[in-house]
């Protein structure tokens, strides 16, 4: 008799990687079904191995782990060479323990594996494969983000980056804000933090003043907040972000 095959699960992380801040404790950010079930998964494919154990020790503080940390099967997700596709080959080995009939967890650095994510070629690996996945809930800070801003949350697009050179990323920013006109679509961005300060800045000089756009900060940390001005109301109440805490951008066209 065939041992039947384990499942996929997508276990979203805190969304305080990477800051220096005063972190929540996980507990009221992550529900307890997902502290449990993440304790008991012993296979692991991770964006990086050592914030996950990072986080294995703070589930480990509230519910037990299955297994010493030490004893636990992480393996990283391949890393593509810059503009090519990750091996198939490569993704479907990661999936063998669930073939073995073992459950795999598979985490990001922050928020939900998956959205903006890079498993999410693992996701569809599994699903090739026939392999159940299971998403669990958890903080997405783009979902989060969009719901605190006000903004049209029936039709919106997250569009990652913008590029770093200033006219370039002027442009974009135009062809951004005119789409928006056009279709009523909320746009969700997103900036390595030390560039907080330039991208709002970039924004609020090439916007047009009745444009909306708001400010996620840290969100679900202790000093996190959101706020909503048109670019009218940002110049002149203007607020400077710190440059090691994520922040979302998202803007509406007057």
């Amino acid at each position: 008799m065939s041992t039947p095959p384990g499942a996929l699960y997508l276990v979203p992380n805190t969304l305080d990687f990477g800051t220096d801040a005063a972190t929540s404790p996980i507990e009221d950010v992550l529900p307890a079904s997902v502290l449990r079930t993440a304790a008991r998964l012993t296979h692991w494919v991770a964006e990086n191995a050592k914030t996950t154990r990072a986080f294995l020790k703070r589930v480990d503080a509230v519910v037990p782990l299955a297994q010493p940390l030490q004893a636990l099967t992480i393996v990283e997700l391949p890393r593509p060479a810059k503009g090519a596709r990750g091996s198939t080959a490569d993704l479907a080995a990661l999936l063998d323990p669930a073939r073995q009939g073992h459950d795999i967890g598979l985490i990001s650095e922050a928020g939900l594996p998956g959205v903006a994510d890079p498993g999410a070629a693992l996701v569809q690996a599994a699903h090739a494969a026939g392999i159940e996945v299971v998403a669990l809930a958890g903080p997405s800070s783009l979902v989060l983000a969009l719901a605190a801003s006000g903004l049209n949350g029936q039709s919106f697009a997250f569009v990652g980056y913008l590029p770093v050179d200033a006219s370039a990323r002027a442009a974009r920013i135009r062809e951004l804000e005119a789409l928006s006109r056009r279709t009523g679509q909320t746009q969700l961005m997103i900036e390595t933090p030390y560039r907080n300060e330039a991208l709002l800045g970039a924004l609020l000089a090439h916007l047009q003043p009745a444009t909306r756009v708001s400010v996620s900060c840290g969100l679900t940390l202790p000093t996190g907040f959101t706020r909503t001005d048109d670019v009218s109301g940002w110049k002149a109440r203007p607020i400077k972000l710190p440059a090691d805490v994520p922040v979302v951008f998202s803007m509406l066209a007057g």
